[in-house]
């Protein structure tokens, strides 16, 4: 048996509470924490931004790559996309569809998330048939055959669980509907779309394992099921279905935005909702020193009212180890309270286990961006 080290104890001047009522001498809060946002943790309060540097020299910084440049992710086949930020536990893709899959793919690697960042599609799988459009996630459970024929040219994030399984997070106190309703959460239907696909034509499919692929081919198509019965099924969700938790009077971390958790990673979701009204309340979010995860966040619409020039298709990357928070100009705002509403989606990827760049994603990042938190004078 084991448990944190625990004295909770104020020296100096602080405030009450974390995230309100900070000390006029001391506007700047920052949280050091453990386990993400779910272990013990400490607030300081600052004179000078937390993120306040004037230089920066080695390979522990902040990122930010423009995914709208890639070149080469242009594939009928998701095991073309390059891997462009992974792990042991996790791999993050990019792949664009523009045509129907010729062949059906199945990962023996561990389950998938797809998010749909442009576009709509069908899908169809062994479980039968689901229609895709922008802003849907969906969870494919490891080694399910699967094809996707575009109705748009669709670009997709791929998050693999390399070796683990995608499952929801726990909501405690707020109770199993809270967030997004588990009813939300549709399943493929045999359908007349599915029933028509039926074929005794040859079909190949590309199976991933061990980073891999190897080719089976069947004398017909495989997906061929006239029913099903059970708990294990591909499962699908629009951020559109989910209800964020909110306080007017505290800033809520980022760990009550959870949409997934997996082995050593978890994935959450940012939608538009109010923003505090509370005039103690802290409007933006705190700056904080995350040291057990990588934060990567993946910006798919809306005005990111955080960060300052960053458009959707974006990701930016805050590694475990420094300090990261609100842009200047975003901390002013909130200061000031001139936005009453936050209008962003995104999609974030915390994962205990640093991550590593491809050079696919090192070519498309911009090198200025540990920068961009330094103050413009006037």
């Amino acid at each position: 048996m084991r448990k944190w080290i625990s004295f909770p104890k104020q020296v100096g001047t602080a405030s009450r509470q974390a995230h309100a009522d900070f000390p006029e001498e001391a506007i700047y809060e920052r949280e050091a924490g453990r386990s993400g946002f779910f272990g013990p943790a400490t607030h300081f309060h600052h004179t000078h931004a937390p993120t306040g540097w004037s230089d920066w020299e080695g390979p522990l910084r902040p990122r930010c790559f423009d995914f709208n440049q890639l070149s080469g992710t242009d594939s009928a086949s998701p095991w073309v996309a390059p891997h462009l930020l992974f792990n042991a536990h996790c791999k993050f893709r990019i792949w664009h569809l523009n045509e129907p899959m010729k062949r059906l793919a199945r990962n023996a690697d561990g389950d998938d998330l797809l998010f749909v960042h442009e576009g709509a599609g069908e899908l169809f799988c062994d479980y039968g048939h689901l229609t895709l459009r922008d802003g849907d996630y969906v969870v494919i459970p490891r080694s399910t055959n699967w094809r996707i024929e575009p109705t748009a040219p669709m670009q997709l994030v791929m998050i693999e669980a390399t070796n683990g399984a995608y499952q929801l997070p726990d909501k405690g106190l707020v109770g199993n509907h809270a967030i997004f309703d588990p009813a939300c959460l549709d399943v493929p239907e045999i359908d007349e779309a599915f029933k028509a696909q039926y074929s005794e034509d040859a079909w190949k499919v590309e199976v991933k394992r061990h980073g891999q692929v190897s080719v089976i081919t069947y004398p017909y198509n495989p997906l061929d099921a006239v029913g099903w019965h059970g708990d294990l099924a591909p499962v699908r969700i629009n951020w559109r279905d989910i209800r964020p938790l909110m306080s007017h009077r505290y800033h809520l971390p980022p760990s009550a935005h959870t949409t997934f958790v997996a082995d050593r990673f978890v994935v959450c979701t940012f939608v538009p909702r109010p923003i505090e009204s509370d005039p103690g309340a802290l409007k933006v979010p705190f700056y904080h020193n995350n040291d057990d995860y990588d934060e990567v966040l993946f910006y798919h619409a809306g005005d990111f009212f955080s960060r300052d020039n960053i458009d959707r298709g974006m990701v930016t990357f805050h590694p475990a180890g420094f300090t990261h928070g609100p842009h200047p100009k975003a901390f002013k705002a909130g200061q000031e309270y001139k936005k009453k509403f936050t209008d962003e989606v995104a999609v974030m990827l915390d994962t205990r286990d640093a991550l590593e760049f491809s050079e696919a994603a090192v070519s498309v990042e911009n090198p200025d961006y540990v920068n961009s938190w330094k103050e413009k004078k006037e």
